[in-house]
């Protein structure tokens, strides 16, 4: 979808009293909600981990410690990474069933969560089939551009 009519589509239901909208065509979908000015955003950050710097003459008696901290990050399986920055939501609407669960059977272009960024819904579609054996985001938690989102063997 061109630019400019994505833009003009979001000056149309802001300025309207509509408060969703959703144009399907040949080269995409697009689904624009209004936010309810008097609803409260609540926003979770995710959790930042520092390192600190190790000396070099300290370094062999520490070596052996991040190698177990290290092992959790990569989990069996194939991860599905957030591919942008937003807000993370398992189900369509508030109190919908989720997309997936742990167990769930999804296949290759099946949406499996929404990511919202700058006010419009994304679809975030698997890019593998397989089982979804974890889910590693909560419902409403701010996400990373690449963090892990879901295990899929």
């Amino acid at each position: 979808m061109d630019l400019r009519k994505l833009k003009t589509l979001i000056d149309l239901v802001s300025e309207s009293n509509i408060s969703e909208l959703e144009i399907t065509e040949a080269d995409g979908k697009v689904r624009i909600v209004k936010a309810d000015p008097n609803a409260a955003v609540v926003m979770a950050a995710a959790p930042v981990v520092q390192q600190a710097a190790v000396p070099a003459a300290a370094a062999p008696a520490v070596a052996a410690a991040p190698a177990p901290a290290a092992a959790p990050v990569e989990p069996a399986g194939h991860t599905v990474k957030s591919p942008m920055v937003g807000t993370y939501y398992g189900a369509a609407s508030p109190g919908a069933k989720p997309f997936v669960e742990v167990g769930t059977v999804v296949k290759e272009g099946q949406a499996i969560c929404i990511i919202e960024a700058m006010k419009i819904m994304n679809e975030i579609e698997a890019d593998k089939s397989g089982t979804v054996t974890k889910v590693m985001c909560e419902n409403g938690q701010a996400v990373e551009f690449g963090q892990p989102l879901f295990i899929i063997e």
